[in-house]
C-alpha cells in the first residue's frame, strides 16, 4: 500500500491510490457485516423472531395484516377465533374491514398470534 502525508492548513491528510482506498472500505464493510451477523445470532438465541420477508412484503402490499399473521401461523379464522373469543365470521369481517374490533379483541388477538398489536392493526386513513 502506498500511502503520501500532505499537510493541509495545519491537518495531516493520507492520500493513497484508488484500489488501496476500495480495499480499505471493502474490509471495514465485511467487518461490519460479521459484527452485525453475530449481534442477529445473539437474538435469535434470546428468542428474537425473524419474519420471512415474503409476510412484510405481503403487509406492505396492502393485504391484511392480520389475515397475513393468522395465514403464517398457521391458524383457521375458526381456530384463531376460538382462541380469542370470537366466530370465525366476526373474524372475517374484522380482516375484510367490513367490521370494527374493539380495543380488547385486537388486544386478544395480538397476543394469541405472539405479536405486537401495531403488527396487525389496521393504519388510521
Amino acid at each position: 500500500m502506498t500511502v503520501q502525508i500532505v499537510e493541509i492548513a495545519g491537518q495531516k491528510i493520507a492520500m493513497l491510490p484508488m484500489d488501496d482506498y476500495q480495499r480499505l472500505v471493502d474490509i471495514a464493510e465485511d467487518k461490519a457485516d460479521v459484527h452485525a451477523s453475530i449481534e442477529a445470532e445473539r437474538r435469535a438465541r434470546e428468542g428474537e423472531e425473524y419474519i420471512p420477508s415474503e409476510i412484510l412484503d405481503r403487509i406492505l402490499a396492502g393485504e391484511n395484516a392480520l389475515r397475513v399473521w393468522r395465514n403464517y401461523r398457521g391458524l383457521t379464522q375458526g381456530v384463531l377465533g376460538g382462541q380469542v373469543g370470537c366466530t370465525s365470521e366476526h373474524l372475517s369481517m374484522v380482516e375484510t374491514g367490513r367490521r370494527q374490533a374493539s380495543a380488547q379483541l385486537w388486544r386478544r388477538l395480538a397476543a394469541a398470534l405472539s405479536v405486537d398489536l401495531d403488527d396487525i392493526m389496521p393504519l388510521e386513513n
